[in-house]
């Protein structure tokens, strides 16, 4: 006789995850671990503060063993926004997820109210309903952290770290000190820098660069630099990106490929001026004052084509080094945020 087969066990969770953080994932993977098939609803409206394309792309990443469903389209938010508002959300959920709900999940107690109308046993986990850890995870707030997120950093996932980050990018020729000062930058800031690649590929493969080089060294850039994005402390440093490549595909080849200016941008980049010691490592290219001249003109120009964000920096380098510091911190000002103490 053929032995019965297994009921599948089934978790329904309703969010609007606006940013997830760490109560959401920590919530969510205690629900996955309890039920052979896990639902996530998550809930927009055409006015958040955070698109609702963003957010399901972060869920879809950060839980990939899950259903993701999204309700994009308005619906009553409160029971006092609609008489039909029960009815109006047990449709959304079965539309959702047709099959029988066997546990609705919830960190607050509104989901014992859902799953009375779903369906479902009503599972209140997390540190929220009982007022647990309110100063760690169970006191997270998703407002909160829009208002302040540089200062839940610790709490935030990975793919939401990089939504929220600031990166800077150093701009100039050869032999202006980019490479050490991002390095410094970096150790002044706590976090990390991403390495210039064309170097590298020149070293490996020559200085004689075609425009296929020139693509795959902005490509490659560009890649290193968005693989970089979620594991810097609040802000990244960038030894240089594809706009530079498009400075050297002007020098080298007489035009500046389209897919170069098209990449994400910096949130500011320090353009080095070329007033420092020239220094010959057997790398450099273009070595008169004519060549570094013209060359720091298409430079600049690679960066006000596309109206970027850009500050001038000079003199010695710890003239430079200071500049940089007072331009990064005017920055993050700027976009209200504060670099904690502790960080």
């Amino acid at each position: 006789m053929a032995a019965a087969s297994k009921r599948v066990k089934r978790g329904f969770i309703l969010g609007k995850f606006m940013p997830p953080h760490a109560g959401h994932v920590t919530l969510i993977q205690s629900a996955r671990a309890l039920v052979d098939e896990l639902t996530i609803l998550l809930c927009s409206l055409p006015d958040d503060p955070i698109l609702g394309e963003t957010r399901l792309g972060w869920m879809q990443r950060l839980f990939p063993d899950c259903r993701i469903a999204w309700q994009s389209r308005p619906v009553p938010q409160a029971p006092a926004d609609d008489p039909d508002f029960w009815r109006v959300w047990k449709r959304v959920v079965a539309r959702h997820h047709p099959e029988p709900i066997d546990y609705v999940f919830a960190g607050e107690s509104y989901g014992g109210d859902l799953a009375r109308h779903v369906g479902g046993l009503f599972v209140p986990l997390g540190g929220r309903i009982l007022n647990a850890d309110p100063q760690g995870v169970g006191g997270l707030s998703s407002s909160a952290i829009r208002a302040d997120p540089w200062r839940y950093w610790d709490y935030l996932p990975h793919p939401v770290r990089a939504h929220y980050g600031l990166t800077v990018c150093l701009h100039g020729i050869e032999s202006v000190g980019k490479s050490t000062l991002a390095e410094r930058l970096a150790e002044r800031f706590s976090t990390i820098s991403v390495p210039e690649y064309g170097r590298a590929h020149c070293e490996t493969h020559g200085t004689d660069c075609r425009e296929a080089d020139l693509m795959l060294i902005g490509e490659a850039q560009q890649a290193m630099i968005e693989a970089a994005r979620p594991w810097a402390n609040r802000l990244l440093i960038a030894d240089t990106d594809a706009l530079m490549t498009a400075a050297w595909s002007q020098m080298m080849i007489g035009y500046m490929p389209d897919q170069l200016l098209c990449h994400r941008k910096a949130d500011l980049y320090l353009m080095l001026g070329t007033d420092a010691p020239f220094v010959d490592d057997g790398t450099r290219v273009y070595r008169t004052p004519e060549q570094r001249d013209r060359f720091h003109r298409i430079a600049r120009d690679a960066l006000a084509l596309p109206r970027t964000n850009f500050v001038e920096i000079s003199g010695s380098w710890d003239q430079r080094f200071e500049a940089a510091v007072a331009a990064i911190e005017a920055l993050i000002g700027q976009n209200g945020l504060k670099w904690p103490e502790a960080a």
